[in-house]
């Protein structure tokens, strides 16, 4: 454990995080997600909702503020998942501002996903609980 730092960033997560450059994406994914499939880089958090997680990694991780959509999500047909306003308010929370997410399509978010810096397979079990983050820049204070 560590002050201030949330207990479910571990250190392979931290280390991840810390990796990773400026554009580098993470997916936070569902237990239904192909993550050994498509990840190269792959943290296992069975158990923890996605929620969490993307709660946890936000508290470290700024988003980009060079694109309009630096969140995606896998496009859901029908009714709109309640998990995304879930990360939606916790993106604003952390973010300090509105940011809407980018519905992408299912085997387009598989594609991007395939290309992602590091995948977390969360034990997420509502549907349509994957989110990607693209990292932003720590700007001076």
């Amino acid at each position: 454990m560590l002050k201030t730092i949330n207990p479910l960033l571990t250190g392979e997560l931290l280390a991840i995080l810390a990796d990773m450059g400026h554009g580098d994406e993470i997916v936070i994914a569902d237990a239904n997600f192909p993550a050994v499939t498509v990840a190269e880089r792959l943290i296992q958090m069975p158990g923890i909702d996605a929620s969490s997680v993307v709660e946890a990694v936000l508290s470290l991780m700024p988003l980009d503020d060079f694109v309009d959509f630096p969140a995606a999500v896998m496009d859901a047909p029908g009714d709109r998942p309640t998990i995304y306003a879930e990360f939606e308010t916790i993106i604003e929370s952390a973010e300090k501002r509105r940011i809407p997410l980018e519905p992408i399509d299912r085997f387009a978010f598989y594609d991007r996903s395939k290309t992602a810096f590091a995948v977390v397979s969360t034990g997420e079990r509502r549907l349509y609980g994957n989110i990607i983050l693209k990292k932003g820049v720590v700007r001076p204070e």
